[in-house]
């Protein structure tokens, strides 16, 4: 008896944590994706075959997002690191995240850039325990040579991760293709928002943005063709358009929590707000400000207004002296 899809790719998602190496970006011509359907079982052989073909490479770089609230997915896209995933599921440029591999690793990763009103976002790992350039990643079809009724395949921690059951696969077609959009029929639910969708090459088509709730099945992508256009911007750390799927930072919205006063030596700390975000750094009563962020600090008025013109969730770096001796302290703003 001929085996079903599902048994026959569920070891392969088991030992894709192993395989490294992106697919190659040669794309071969499908028969099946040129029919209305599929007319004989060695098209759906065809189908099943070119899955298990490509599904370890992409289930490999397919990666769980841990969330302030919740979980989302991601795919890499370079040895390095370098990660795509929805605008709303990073949240915002230059914000602490983590990233959890198949096997249930944990990496640091910091948000990059993101276009607010289509939904794309770039993220990159940075952790310091890893070898840069041993990432696995998927190759991105640059080309947009898929049509309508194409066979695709959506990953994504549906649900969120699950280290036993691995990134859940759904094969199906593309339905709609828009400028900003691609619609397909590949289910995807809570935990998918910024997983993967692959033509059946194993490359990157499009990032999961707006899916199905309760009984509705949106299942909206957002092309690849929006985040190549958008490359340079969001490697860039930029915060691109007004739309609704992420929030443009507020200036003056962020809080430190210190009292200073000007001084011979420079800003000194008079007093640390109890439970902000300077205690839970380290300040101390007494210590001198003298740079923030690079910039030197010339005086209490200088500071305040250098404050002013960052929203919460900003990082800070702030260079002073305690007792005569020079120290860094790295933080995020609270809110004010």
């Amino acid at each position: 008896m001929m085996k079903s899809i599902s048994q026959l790719i569920t070891p392969l998602i088991a030992t894709s944590a192993l395989l490294l190496c992106a697919v190659s970006a040669e794309a071969k011509v499908w028969p099946f994706n040129e029919k209305k359907v599929p007319e004989t079982k060695g098209d759906l052989l065809s189908i099943q075959e070119a899955l298990i073909e490509t599904l370890p490479h992409a289930s490999a770089a397919t990666v769980g997002i841990k969330l302030a609230e919740g979980f989302g997915s991601g795919v890499i896209v370079s040895p390095e690191g370098l990660i795509l995933t929805a605008a709303h599921v990073s949240g915002g440029v230059d914000k602490e995240l983590t990233v959890v591999m198949n096997d249930g690793t944990e990496y640091k990763a910091v948000s990059m850039g993101l276009i607010s009103n289509t939904d794309a976002a770039m993220m990159k790992i940075v952790d310091d325990a890893v070898d840069s350039g041993s990432f696995p990643y998927v190759d991105i079809n640059k080309e947009n040579d898929y049509k309508l009724g194409h066979w695709v395949f959506a990953l994504g921690h549906s649900g969120g991760f699950d280290q036993s059951r691995g990134p859940v696969v759904r094969l199906g077609r593309i339905v709609q293709d828009k400028e900003s959009t691609i619609q397909t029929d590949c289910k995807v639910i809570g935990g998918d928002s910024g997983g993967p969708l692959f033509d059946m090459d194993g490359r990157l088509i499009a990032i999961h943005s707006r899916v199905g709730r309760e009984t509705v099945v949106e299942n909206l992508h957002v092309p690849l063709r929006e985040y190549l256009t958008h490359w340079d911007e969001m490697k860039n750390n930029q915060f691109v358009g007004d739309g609704p799927f992420a929030k443009r930072p507020v200036k003056g919205s962020g809080f430190l929590g210190l009292g200073t006063k000007d001084s011979e030596e420079g800003v000194k700390v008079t007093k640390v707000g109890e439970g902000f975000a300077a205690e839970k750094a380290g300040f101390k009563v007494g210590d001198i400000i003298l740079e923030l962020n690079g910039e030197k600090v010339e005086g209490k008025s200088e500071f305040k207004a250098m404050l002013a013109e960052m929203a919460a969730g900003d990082s800070l770096e702030v260079k002073l002296t305690r007792d005569g001796e020079p120290m860094t302290i790295k933080l995020k703003l609270g809110k004010r």
